[in-house]
């Protein structure tokens, strides 16, 4: 897949664990592990405003583009 999910970079800089930030975002731990490794269909405006918000980063510090990734 193109887009590349970061969220495992930013917990390693803010220090904190998966349990942390599904607890702040209001999302299952197994939710979030869905996302974390990429096979999310879609992640809500409202949860990535949540992980954003926690990690204290931008949707770019999350997501990233890479063209030609499958």
């Amino acid at each position: 897949m193109p887009i590349i999910i970061n969220i495992d970079v930013m917990l390693a800089r803010r220090k904190m664990s998966s349990g942390e930030l599904a607890e702040k975002v209001g999302i299952t731990p197994a939710n979030l592990s869905i996302l974390k490794c990429g096979k999310a269909k879609a992640v809500r405006l409202s949860t990535l405003e949540g992980i954003c918000r926690a990690l204290d980063c931008q949707p770019g510090d999350i997501l990233e583009y890479r063209p030609g990734d499958s």
